[in-house]
């Protein structure tokens, strides 16, 4: 069976992830120096992911719009 082209993914997975793997949270918090090589991967701390918003950029004025 085929997919209806309704329920395709155009852009594929473009949009910010809300989960990060385990290793991406290993490396995070080691980074941020909250991770040892004793440390245990069972009860590792929650690691915050931030959401990059795009700014909308203003249009700018001339001079024979405003007349």
């Amino acid at each position: 069976m085929t997919i209806d082209k309704s329920l395709k993914i155009k852009a594929g997975s473009v949009s910010n992830r809300n989960v990060l793997t385990r290793a991406e949270r290993m490396q995070k918090l080691v980074d941020e120096g909250k991770w040892t090589d004793e440390s245990k991967v069972i009860g590792m701390p929650k690691v915050r992911v931030e959401k990059i918003a795009m700014k909308k950029k203003k249009k700018v004025k001339t001079d024979e719009e405003t007349s």
